[in-house]
């Protein structure tokens, strides 16, 4: 059961890092039916060939209103009106300022994931309020009586788990994850995604935290707290825990927290071999793979066992060269998972949930 049929906003932005959160929802999502996405350059592409070269049924429209129409002339009108570009700082321009105003007028309901919140925003409140639709702030920060603090029962919790690391911010954590997370399900090991970003709520996680909305003393606590979640309510045998950021980026630090909270079993790092700067800090080069493996392991005392790539900048029939490459200097499996079977890094969990 969605949450209902949405429309993904992404104007100007899809074929950006920007639009992070709408590849996300177009890819994969439990939350939604994802009806269309909005991006007027776009505009009559299929969102899933534009993005991954497979047709996946969800046309880009030029405007809201025409994507509208369009839904309820197939008989699957549209609910939901979700907000799909990651903005540097969540803030908001007037022209989205003005698109969300309009989607609201046309009764569609509101789910943001920006650190401004719209809930605050005495306009759209207003408006919200009018049209008898709800907005909901995905990032909104819990009240300080719902948060946790770190207990240290994460040593109860038996699940083999797995932190999905990256070299840079906006590489495919995320995507990655869930590709992980499939196909151990797929081959008969349970397996819950432990989200800790906006886009995993969005796409219907079960369990996780927005990390960068909380006060830094409950971070820990969050993380813990998701895990103990899934372990109780569900007890799978493995757990991925979706990185955010990356250990090295100064814009984006992040992953120690997720590495001393969550203590993970083993690691596997998400890498775009062809970037040469850290995202959002033009000028500041990446520091290389052995060094960032070494900083993991030296930091978490646990293995990396696998590189998976992003291969933004690589040619299709140069993919594999490159995962060579990476897997002959790291000794490593190295895989896409976009495009790549997944089977022996999940053959190689096995394994390693057997050793543990």
């Amino acid at each position: 059961m969605t949450d209902g049929v949405a429309l993904v906003y992404c104007d100007e932005h899809f074929d950006t890092m920007w639009g992070k959160t709408a590849h996300g929802l177009v890819r994969f999502t439990r939350r939604y039916d994802v009806a269309g996405v909005i991006d007027s350059k776009l505009a009559g592409k299929d969102a899933g060939e534009y993005l991954d070269g497979k047709k996946s049924g969800i046309l880009i429209y030029d405007c809201i209103d025409s994507a509208v129409e369009a839904a309820v002339e197939a008989g699957n009108p549209i609910t939901h009106f979700v907000f799909g570009i990651a903005t540097d700082g969540g803030r908001l321009t007037q022209k989205m300022r003005d698109d969300i105003l309009h989607a609201l007028s046309l009764g569609l309901n509101v789910d943001c994931g920006l650190h401004y919140f719209l809930s605050e925003d005495p306009q759209m409140v207003e408006a919200a309020k009018k049209h008898n639709v709800v907005i909901r702030d995905i990032r909104k920060i819990p009240p300080r009586n719902e948060l946790h603090s770190y207990t240290g029962r994460i040593r109860e919790v038996r699940s083999f788990r797995i932190a999905l690391l990256g070299t840079d911010s906006c590489v495919g954590k995320r995507t990655t994850a869930w590709k992980l997370a499939d196909a151990l399900n797929e081959a008969g090991i349970r397996t819950e995604m432990i989200g800790t970003g906006q886009t995993a709520w969005l796409q219907g996680a079960r369990y996780g935290v927005r990390m960068d909305s909380l006060i830094n003393d409950f971070v820990a606590g969050e993380i813990e707290h998701a895990i103990l979640s899934a372990w109780d309510e569900q007890s799978p045998d493995v757990m991925i825990i979706e990185g955010q950021g990356s250990l090295m980026n100064p814009l984006y630090p992040g992953g120690m927290e997720i590495l001393s909270a969550g203590q993970p079993d083993a690691i596997v790092v998400q890498h775009s071999p062809k970037r040469t700067e850290y995202d959002g800090i033009p000028g500041a080069k990446i520091h290389p793979l052995d060094t960032q493996l070494q900083a993991i392991r030296l930091l978490s005392g646990k293995p990396v066992i696998a590189v998976t790539v992003n291969h933004e900048m690589i040619s299709q029939d140069d993919i594999a060269i490159e995962c060579a490459k990476i897997a002959e200097k790291t000794h490593l499996i190295t895989l896409d998972p976009l495009v790549d079977d997944l089977t022996p890094l999940v053959e190689l969990i096995r394994e390693k949930m057997k050793e543990r």
